[in-house]
């Protein structure tokens, strides 16, 4: 069906130049096939997927969508794409009036805006088409490179194509506002669009991502998601994960103290071979309190806390996860907070931190704080937004989140003995909006910490450098 106008020159001149596209294509195939593994990235396999200005479709095989559909205004592009690739489906439709029923996981406009007769317009109809949890994935050209452009179309290193709209982050970032969507990440890739043996991969690999730097990149990517805050908060059932290990005398307090939030809250207490009697405080709690609340427990297999984490996550039968650390040093009474935040979705993984308000003395050693700045600066390069606490044990995220997580987690490996980075990681890797919500943080007031500052710290430094390979540098 014709959705665009009889005469639309931009439309007219794409499906002039149908039949040559791939053919150009593969003149520049180090770029193109640089996009291709940018969106597999930041694409979940086996989702739905629509394709705003699909071409010839290459790029949409590339993310292997379980769904997926492609539109173009270029009834010439669409027809050769249907032919490549018979188990997609391609419609001749404008980006600006698009008429879809069907709600798709990603939206994807690659090199697209630059051609649109009205951004704005195209930007709020495509919210028809995305859900509560959708991501719209947008790449565009760095029109510093503008110069560069237009010599390699005099010189036919690639495809005359009309004028563009000039557009720069800002504009970009101002319209997706407008249209009521909130940016989740942006980045650059590719300082060299052209394959030089070893040069290209140094620059575009290392290099490329360096501050400053990357400013000179030609290509940019932003992953927004559409902005439905609820005013009142649904209500969810909550189980809130507990590890324990020594921890004797906070066992009751927990039970006490954490609130009721949501349609139930379930608190399970995992422990981890403890050498006092924290078991069997945790079996007196649930005796004692039992009839009043939802108590569970289980002892670990394992050891670390991120088995422990594991376990009470693989026992929770609630639709919200929460894990607080058994030493209580983060308040049962701040959870309210993080439901409240994950329910009416301002986030999607709620992160505490510990780094906004004045400590109790005994709280955090100095060198504990030095290496949380640390480790803050660290992740704000790597998940390209600001993080100010990493290690801070108190995070929240939706079950359903958790377990795509999980299915995810071959990317990473088992690399992460506490749990939190592997959360952080897997989140950041999901595309999940995540927030911090700044607690107070409390001095200990049984037990001692577990945490071994330089060997444990040591195993951060690492993580991190892993994290650069995995996430910066992929």
């Amino acid at each position: 069906m014709k959705t665009f106008p009889a005469k639309n020159p931009k439309a007219e001149y794409f499906s002039s130049i149908a039949d040559r596209w791939d053919k150009w294509k593969s003149r520049n195939s180090y770029y193109h096939k640089n996009l291709e593994r940018l969106l597999q990235f930041l694409i979940e396999p086996h989702s739905s997927v629509l394709e705003v200005g699909s071409a010839t479709g290459d790029l949409l095989n590339a993310v292997c969508p379980a769904s997926g559909v492609g539109i173009d205004y270029s009834k010439e592009m669409v027809d050769l794409a249907a032919k490549k690739y018979p188990n997609l489906r391609f419609l001749e439709m404008d980006a600006e009036k698009i008429s879809l029923r069907k709600k798709f996981d990603y939206v994807v406009m690659s090199d697209l805006i630059g051609h649109l007769n009205d951004i704005q317009k195209c930007l709020t109809d495509v919210r028809s088409v995305m859900h509560a949890r959708s991501r719209l994935i947008i790449t565009y050209y760095n029109f510093l490179w503008e110069p560069i452009v237009v010599l390699a179309e005099k010189l036919r290193l690639k495809t005359l194509q009309p004028r563009q709209n000039w557009i720069n982050t800002h504009d970009l970032n101002n319209l997706l506002e407008l249209s009521d969507f909130e940016i989740i990440r942006a980045g650059q890739r590719l300082l060299l669009p052209k394959n030089i043996p070893i040069i290209s991969w140094v620059l575009n690999k290392y290099i490329a991502q360096l501050p400053f730097i990357k400013k000179l990149c030609v290509v940019r990517f932003v992953v927004a998601r559409p902005r439905l805050v609820e005013k009142d908060a649904k209500q969810y059932s909550v189980s809130v994960v507990i590890p324990t290990r020594n921890e004797q005398g906070n066992i009751e307090q927990a039970v006490v103290r954490i609130p009721k939030m949501g349609k139930s809250t379930e608190l399970i207490f995992v422990e981890g071979h403890s050498t006092d009697k924290t078991l069997d405080e945790i079996k007196r709690s649930i005796k004692k309190y039992g009839k009043k609340r939802r108590l569970r427990f289980a002892v670990q297999k394992g050891k670390g806390k991120a088995d422990a984490v594991r376990e009470g996550f693989r026992m929770a039968s609630g639709d919200i996860l929460m894990i607080l650390d058994g030493d209580l040093t983060v308040a049962p009474e701040e959870l309210p907070k993080f439901y409240d935040a994950i329910a009416t979705n301002r986030g999607e993984f709620i992160n505490g931190s510990r780094l906004v308000y004045p400590m109790e003395k005994q709280a955090m050693r100095f060198l504990n704080i030095i290496g949380n700045k640390f480790f803050s600066l660290m992740f704000t390069y790597i998940l390209e937004q600001r993080f100010k606490d990493t290690l801070c044990g108190t995070k929240v995220l939706f079950k359903s989140d958790y377990e795509r997580i999980v299915r995810n987690r071959h990317y990473f490996g088992e690399f992460d003995p506490f749990g939190d980075y592997d959360l952080i990681f897997g989140a950041s890797k999901l595309n999940l909006k995540i927030i911090e919500i700044p607690i107070r943080y409390h001095e200990r007031v049984y037990g001692e910490t577990n945490i071994s500052r330089f060997r444990h710290g040591t195993l951060l430094l690492k993580m991190c450098l892993f994290a650069l390979q995995k996430l910066k540098f992929h």
